[in-house]
């Protein structure tokens, strides 16, 4: 296993033994230690509950941690939030009541100081056609995006997304991450927490696995999904019978769409020489590693205590 060396100016975000508790009985964050260097696009994931949102929030300064450091681009929480050099899209909070998009992002450009348009930010966002729509006119989608543009005035050296595709349809969200491309190949750090887990397998190039307020497991995609011992095969074969699918060692699982079938095993070892034994044509047969959906369930099933053990080291 191996471990990031820290560049020159250090991480952009180093988390160093962080503790949260709301309450005896609450602890949302549990001696909590990474660092994230300056470029990555790291996704944040974990059931309800794990302490995302809690960490997004104390590297944000919203929160003090009960115990522990957190350092954003060399220094503390409120002095980059103040410098202006991290942008947030949060869950929660509103925008104000009357103002128009384009000065809304208007204001934010200017109190940043930021070299870029009103209608860069706006057709960054994909809400340049929205600029004289007064925000209380938003749907819930339109607003996401609004809160992207503002996040993203100042041009942040690190910028914060939590759940950011919510309520976005398909081809928003494409677009969205098309611009979350474009502004990290100019070198902006981000950290996204999200439950489209597709979204964290093909934008993220690291993943954190919270659970239970720690974090389980640390790597690329690949490497988390390496996790998990389950297998996919996929093939045609005529008339399948899913019953007799399921009877077959290792299986878990069967997906039947009329001669196509998707079989997930925890043994493919196992699994693929009884499938052939069965007799059946069987053609395009595709096998194919574990699901990211597979190894979280793995990785966050139970107390997670095995898990802690094996995986708190970044995957190298």
């Amino acid at each position: 296993m191996t471990f990031h060396k820290p560049g020159a100016a250090g991480p952009a975000v180093a988390f160093r033994d962080v503790v949260k508790v709301y309450h005896p009985d609450i602890r949302a964050l549990d001696h909590v230690s990474f660092d994230i260097h300056a470029g990555e696009t790291v996704a944040l994931l974990g059931p309800n509950g794990a302490g995302k949102s809690t960490a997004i929030d104390t590297m944000l300064g919203l929160r003090a941690p009960t115990g522990g450091e957190v350092r954003i681009l060399g220094g503390a929480p409120a002095a980059a939030v103040a410098a202006g050099r991290i942008g947030g899209m949060l869950q929660t909070g509103g925008l104000p009541e009357g103002a128009k998009v384009g000065e809304l992002v208007d204001l934010f450009r200017r109190l940043y100081h930021d070299d870029r348009s009103t209608g860069e930010l706006l057709a960054l966002a994909g809400i340049a056609d929205l600029a004289d729509r007064r925000v209380e006119q938003l749907s819930g989608g339109q607003t996401q995006r609004a809160r992207f543009a503002l996040a993203l005035a100042g041009h942040p050296e690190l910028l914060f997304l939590d759940e950011p595709t919510a309520a976005l349809d398909v081809g928003a969200r494409r677009k969205f991450w098309r611009s979350v491309a474009t502004i990290s190949a100019h070198g902006t750090t981000v950290l996204f927490a999200t439950h489209y887990l597709e979204e964290a397998d093909a934008n993220a190039s690291r993943i954190l696995v919270v659970n239970h307020g720690r974090i389980v497991a640390d790597g690329t995609p690949a490497q988390i999904k390496s996790y998990t011992a389950t297998r996919t095969l996929q093939f045609t074969t005529p008339s399948p019978d899913p019953a007799e699918l399921l009877r077959l060692p290792g299986v878990n699982d069967v997906l039947v769409d009329g001669d196509a079938v998707t079989v997930r095993t925890g043994d493919a070892d196992e699994t693929l020489p009884a499938l052939y034994a069965l007799g059946r044509r069987l053609r395009a047969m595709e096998v194919g590693g574990g699901g990211l959906e597979e190894s979280l369930i793995a990785l966050t099933s139970g107390d997670g205590a095995g898990a802690d053990q094996r995986t708190t080291e970044r995957v190298g």
